[in-house]
């Protein structure tokens, strides 16, 4: 979701789908962002908006990676195929704190029928 927030062209409005004041994110989220910039001067933009959001489990816990982990291994067993294991760790924060992922990735519908991930497809 965040790169069709980023995108030059038919940007999508974080602020049409929640308040920007309930947006947090984490670390395996501004990473998942940021490495697909080229430009770095966008690349410098987007970094300065990423962190100026709350950020949850910083840093991170061996916890949250077993938590991802298990997520991945239950999606197996109920024969879903998660095609992110990055996907998992931002699930696992997200299930950790109560909050729901915003999301445009098959992914976290997936975790969410496995597990108690809160999602909203935008």
């Amino acid at each position: 979701m965040w790169i069709e927030v980023f995108r030059k062209r038919s940007p999508l409005s974080l602020e049409d789908s929640v308040a920007i004041d309930e947006v947090v994110t984490c670390l395996p989220i501004v990473q998942e962002v940021l490495q697909g910039f080229r430009d770095e001067l966008a690349f410098r933009r987007a970094r300065e908006a990423m962190l100026a959001f709350p950020c949850l489990e910083s840093p991170l816990s061996l916890g949250v990676f077993e938590e991802a982990a298990e997520l991945f291994r239950t999606a197996r067993r109920a024969g879903l195929t998660i095609r992110s294991s990055t996907d998992c760790l931002i699930a696992a924060t997200a299930i950790r704190h109560g909050i729901p992922v915003l999301h445009r990735d098959r992914d976290y519908s997936s975790l969410a029928t496995v597990s108690s991930l809160k999602q909203m497809r935008v």
